[in-house]
């Protein structure tokens, strides 16, 4: 019998080429929460990052593997897998210096007011050339603090070098490692205080969410620069719609949101000095394309009771 895989979404085309025939998928939303298939179910593949928690897994007593395509895990419930016997995969280190580039394309996009000049430079009103208008924020030569140095936030901070950026870090503790990267290790409220442009590149956890709250962002500069790419829930939207309305910080830029997407009517949407991304983060096809490959590998080596690649639990 064919193994039964249960996709969250539909998969593109370059996911579904890396199966053969041994494989029968189904769709979450195909299932009613009484039909038959979730016994039958081997497998989990999500794309969609879907709340995977206790009661789901318990409803799929056959499932070996929970296989997710990116690297952050906070949806699924990976205590609740271990207790079960289930693997939990997920794609490190392949998508790092796709995100690195994106935090640095979202520092750049809110410092020099790209998506701002970008709508004027296409509307009637831009009729002749006024230096005096949209001016920026200077990148090189400032100071970026980061939050979380990882392995996406030592990427980050080699770009940082090379805008001649003065850099710092806060972790739970210090990185031995820190100066191969010219980065110094800071308090968080130091950090704060003292950064240009505070980069977020942490996984959420309990200690991290809602880490950038009122008090984080009033102890930000009111010149400084806020630029989310690790998890929406690092942030607390209603203290960053405060700080971006009143002046606390001069802009932001997120690639991620609590709920993603944002209602469509939500406040922050209609802000200037916002600039927003889909979750773009690892959105290059060389990334994606490799991101698929170890999705893959890690649900057929879970089906086979094999170690996985890329392992959580």
């Amino acid at each position: 019998m064919a193994s039964q895989i249960l996709l969250d979404a539909p998969l593109p085309p370059t996911i579904l080429e890396l199966f053969d025939q041994e494989y029968e998928f189904h769709l979450l939303s195909d299932l009613e929460d009484e039909d038959v298939r979730w016994r039958q179910i081997d497998a989990y593949l999500t794309y969609g990052h879907p709340q995977t928690d206790a009661l789901v897994m318990d409803r799929m007593p056959k499932l070996k593997v929970i296989s997710n395509f990116g690297v952050g895990v906070d949806h699924i419930d990976t205590k609740a897998a271990t207790e079960r016997g289930i693997s939990v995969g997920n794609t490190p280190h392949l998508l790092d210096g796709a995100t690195a580039d994106m935090t640095f394309a979202l520092l750049m996009a809110a410092a020099r007011r790209i998506v701002v000049g970008d709508k004027f430079a296409r509307s009637s009103d831009f009729t002749q050339y006024d230096p005096s208008i949209l001016h920026g924020t200077e990148i090189h030569g400032s100071t970026i603090g980061i939050i979380g140095m990882g392995s996406i936030g030592k990427q980050v901070a080699k770009r940082a070098h090379g805008f001649d950026m003065k850099i710092v870090y806060h972790n739970r503790k210090r990185d031995l490692e820190d100066t191969k990267y010219h980065a110094k290790y800071v308090s968080l409220e130091t950090l704060l205080g003292n950064s240009d442009f505070v980069a977020l590149n942490c996984p959420l956890t309990d200690s991290t969410r809602g880490l950038i709250n009122e008090t984080a962002l009033k102890r930000m500069k009111s010149t400084a620069i806020l630029i989310n790419l690790a998890r929406g829930g690092v942030v607390d939207h209603d203290a960053l719609l405060n700080a971006l309305s009143n002046g606390w910080i001069a802009a932001a830029a997120l690639d991620v949101t609590e709920p993603e997407p944002l209602p469509r009517d939500h406040a922050l949407l209609k802000l200037d000095n916002l600039v927003i991304a889909p979750h773009l983060g690892s959105a290059t096809i060389n990334t994606r394309h490799a991101m698929a490959r170890r999705t893959v590998e890690n649900l057929k080596a879970g089906l086979a009771l094999q170690p996985l690649i890329s392992s959580v639990c």
